[in-house]
């Protein structure tokens, strides 16, 4: 059995020996860059390797592109090498942020057609909530040759934004808080608000008190209702940078909807055009 969306703690713990497991933690805060790795470096899952959100998980900054764009990925299949992941192996990913950041590398994997990847439901912080077992230091996997190929393709470019904020057929959904959908607050880019004809819904709205997943009727039925009537295949979620929004598609997976978009670029890319259109208010 492959675990495809998220796996509890008790069901990691169960399998934390077997040598077809992979277990990596994405542990980041935006605000403090290194803070994941201390982090990791004082307490992680035994046998789990650490990527950095800013390093592993994206690719180098420049000018047009936004805060987290994506790797080569070629250069990233050589890292998933290195962390000794090919496709026999069933990987979990964990962070402290009930798997929304975390939701990036499931992404990026399910991109390159490797489906047996899970977020760990809670991450880290009811790993620990649950007294399992933990370990310090740094941890490395013996290198493979990565079998995995393609590149990430089921995302938007900022063009391709730019030509469907106006098409009714399409679903923009904006995962950020709602505070900063409506350009009350603005805490990390310098320009507040919210692009054209997306609508709302915060990551966090997949999660039930305790940080676990809402079940997967109630996330279809919340999802269907945001839709209105329009396919998840013309649906495209973004965030500040990319990373947060994952989550609302490993939500839709869980709900029976797969087939989303991914704005890569997201909110931190939209605005480095100051001729791109922005909203603000809760009006779409």
């Amino acid at each position: 059995m492959s675990f495809t969306t998220f796996i509890t703690p008790a069901e990691l713990e169960m399998n934390l020996n077997d040598p077809d497991w992979v277990i990596v933690d994405c542990r980041f805060d935006l605000m403090k860059p290194d803070w994941g790795y201390a982090a990791y470096q004082a307490a992680h899952i035994p046998g789990a390797i650490y990527a950095h959100m800013d390093h592993d998980l994206s690719g180098p900054l420049t000018p047009q592109f936004g805060r987290h764009p994506l790797p080569d990925p070629h250069h990233f299949i050589e890292t998933l090498g290195n962390w000794g992941i090919d496709s026999s192996k069933q990987v979990v990913v964990v962070d402290s942020a009930a798997g929304s950041f975390a939701a990036r590398l499931w992404w990026m994997l399910r991109q390159l057609n490797h489906t047996a990847v899970a977020v760990l439901e809670g991450g880290f912080p009811r790993w620990g909530y649950e007294n399992r077992p933990v370990r310090s230091g740094i941890e490395k996997n013996s290198s493979v040759q990565c079998d995995l190929t393609g590149t990430f393709h089921r995302f938007l470019s900022s063009d391709q934004m730019a030509s469907i904020i106006n098409d009714p057929t399409w679903r923009i959904i904006d995962a950020r808080a709602l505070e900063r959908y409506r350009g009350e607050q603005e805490p990390i880019d310098p320009v507040a608000g919210h692009i054209p004809s997306a609508v709302n819904r915060p990551h966090t709205a997949n999660l039930a008190s305790g940080g676990h997943f809402l079940p997967a009727g109630e996330l279809r039925s919340q999802f269907l209702s945001l839709l209105d009537g329009i396919p998840p295949e013309r649906t495209v979620v973004y965030c500040g940078s990319g990373v947060t929004s994952c989550f609302h598609l490993i939500a839709m997976e869980i709900a029976g909807l797969p087939g989303g978009w991914l704005y890569a670029g997201s909110w931190s890319e939209w605005i480095r055009d100051p001729n791109r259109p922005i909203h603000t208010g809760n009006q779409p």
